[in-house]
């Protein structure tokens, strides 16, 4: 059974959608194999291994393979969890995971990269050496809430992450407390920083674009906003889900990354990869006894498709592939 939504208000207007109802090929012409068949995208994910299913490296596999793009996981550890919380997690040395990422790339190009959970400083320095290898390839970062772990280790990741990783960083992903509480430590406002604070905040790490998720806004709605330093690129408005989801997060970066691989603007990849996870929340069911994990595969299985998201891009400005190229991170 879907998780349901809370009871939206008599007069709000009708919501629009994108349905990605089925998975989309993005053809690559160029990247041909021997037989002379058009292959898929590739995509380098670093993550964690989600022993529950409901995020990590499982988000990604399920999420991109549902936009057409072949996955090369690299797993960085594993978390110890269930559906109610993380319990502990422990990370692989960093020669396991510099060794399984090179030795793909030798064989295959990639499109694009998408950075996860990756566990230690350690991981994070040779995740971003190879970014540097790769600088014409996007990157995509998703912060999650890392309020389980030791403070002391939140910190350390929290700094190597901003030193060595955001400065590679194409599109940084993260709910609105999660970034505002790394980025913006010493905010003393009386509102909540907008997402245009925010991305000015990441900017100053070198990041061009940063999606924030997680916004309150009025009576049962939260708020997606794309937005650079100079302004809000586009913006997302869906329905609250009584429901509880682990692995959100994952599911939506790991998206929007497999749209992007695929060769969508960046503004197009947002709408589309918000409007896929408001479907999967949609989709939603609870596996055990804690909460909720997005149906990732909801158009394998389920032709009814319900309205979801509304995604109004900013009329002062215009994201395209040609006005904003992706590579624009690199120094």
């Amino acid at each position: 059974m879907g998780a349901r939504r809370q009871s939206a208000p008599a007069h709000r207007a009708p919501i629009t959608t994108h349905p990605m109802t089925e998975p989309v090929t993005h053809p690559m012409p160029d990247a041909a194999n021997d037989t002379g068949a058009v292959s898929l995208p590739c995509v380098m994910v670093f993550n964690a291994n989600d022993p529950s299913g409901a995020g990590g490296l499982s988000a990604d596999l399920t999420a991109m393979s549902s936009a057409s793009v072949h996955v090369l996981p690299v797993v960085t550890g594993s978390y110890i969890r269930d559906t109610t919380e993380i319990h502990d997690h422990f990370a692989f040395d960093e020669e396991a995971v510099a060794d399984q990422a090179r030795a793909a790339l030798e064989d295959m190009p990639v499109q694009a990269f998408k950075v996860g959970f990756v566990g230690s400083p350690e991981n994070l320095g040779v995740i971003a050496e190879i970014a540097t290898d790769y600088t014409e390839i996007p990157v995509i970062a998703y912060m999650p809430d890392l309020s389980w772990w030791d403070e002391l280790a939140i910190e350390t990741y929290l700094d190597a992450f901003a030193e060595l990783m955001l400065p590679q960083t194409t599109v940084l992903v993260g709910n609105h407390s999660t970034l505002c509480r790394w980025l913006l430590p010493e905010w003393e406002g009386e509102r909540a920083p907008s997402a245009r604070e925010v991305a000015r905040a990441a900017a100053v790490h070198g990041v061009p674009y940063t999606l924030v998720t997680g916004f309150n806004a009025a009576d049962q709605y939260l708020e997606s906003h794309l937005a650079s330093p100079e302004s809000v690129l586009a913006t997302a408005r869906y329905e609250r889900f009584e429901a509880t989801f682990s692995g959100a997060g994952d599911t939506l970066s790991a998206a929007l990354c497999a749209l992007i691989a695929g060769g969508a603007d960046l503004q197009a990849a947002c709408a589309e990869a918000l409007t896929y996870l408001d479907q999967c929340l949609d989709a939603g069911f609870q596996p055990g006894m804690g909460h909720a994990v997005p149906d990732r595969l909801f158009w394998a299985h389920d032709d009814e498709l319900e309205e979801g998201v509304e995604v109004t891009p900013a009329p002062d400005s215009t994201l395209d592939a040609d006005a904003f190229p992706l590579d624009t991170t690199r120094h």
